[in-house]
């Protein structure tokens, strides 16, 4: 008698890989939104220290001058964009008058139609956000 071997293939089978597939999806799925939400909040985050910055240097510039506005009749800005570098997610506008600013943050590239909308604050510290979220959500 002879003794015949057999050899095995070693490696996946289809179903083997059909399985890892859609577990990676189904991990891909739950991960991403996830994923976005964050990036969103990082960007809403980055738009509010620029806010407040340029609110803060109104502030100083107030003390120093008696006014929120230059001699062009503008409210000086620390950054007309978020981030200040790279591809814009907001942008910065200032709205003042001499005893008065409104500061303004409005979304644009991939915040576009966020949720929380435009990001204001005024010379009297209020933040408003004009979207559905409550202002507590977005500052």
């Amino acid at each position: 008698m002879s003794a015949v071997k057999h050899s095995r293939n070693r490696g996946f089978t289809l179903i083997e890989l059909m399985i890892v597939v859609a577990i990676i999806g189904i991990l891909a799925a739950i991960a991403y939104p996830s994923y976005r939400e964050y990036v969103r909040k990082s960007n809403r985050a980055e738009a509010t220290v620029i806010l407040m910055e340029s609110a803060q240097a109104l502030e100083r510039f107030y003390s120093i001058n008696g006014s929120y506005l230059n001699s062009g009749n503008v409210a000086a800005v620390f950054s007309t964009r978020a981030p200040v570098n790279g591809a814009a997610t907001y942008t910065i506008a200032a709205a003042g008058a001499r005893n008065s600013f409104t500061l303004t943050a409005t979304p644009a590239g991939t915040m576009a139609g966020d949720d929380c909308g435009n990001l204001t604050i005024t010379h009297a510290g209020v933040r408003g956000a004009s979207g559905s979220m409550s202002v507590q959500d977005c500052w």
